[in-house]
């Protein structure tokens, strides 16, 4: 069984971050303050059932207790400090799908030409004899 020290000083870092940590404490008051909304509307002079029927029908009331679980989830994240990776995933999303269209063995060829003319610019074709070629002529007059 843990002492009394033992289990505030496990708290301790929690505490600290919930005092400092100014969205925690706006997520914790918007929770609060949608389930207090919810119980204002349930209850008062009803019974059980009426109360079990208003919160089965009234999209309001589930609204408003989506939100007081999302808000105190989210309050629960912060206080446990995790991280919001949306970013990243995001970016490693797209970074994989670039990676998969650019090294496609069907397309990728053409995408990696098409790539590099936009952004180096296209480059003139080279070709050997032709037109152009300065070969002397082997006409004699």
């Amino acid at each position: 069984m843990l002492s009394a020290k033992q289990r505030v000083s496990d708290a301790r870092p929690y505490m600290e971050r919930a005092m400092k940590d100014e969205e925690l404490r706006e997520s914790l008051k918007n929770a609060f303050y949608a389930a207090r909304d919810v119980y204002g509307e349930l209850l008062g002079p009803r019974g059980a059932t009426a109360v079990a029927t208003r919160l089965a029908s009234d999209q309001d009331i589930q609204d408003n207790l989506r939100m007081v679980v999302e808000e105190l989830r989210h309050a629960a994240d912060r206080v446990q400090g995790k991280d919001d990776h949306t970013g990243r995933n995001l970016l490693l999303l797209l970074s994989g799908m670039a990676i998969g269209v650019l090294f496609n063995p069907f397309s990728g060829p053409q995408t990696r030409k098409w790539l590099k003319d936009k952004v180096f610019g296209a480059e003139p074709e080279f070709s050997y004899g032709g037109n152009g070629s300065t070969a002397p002529s082997s006409t004699a007059a």
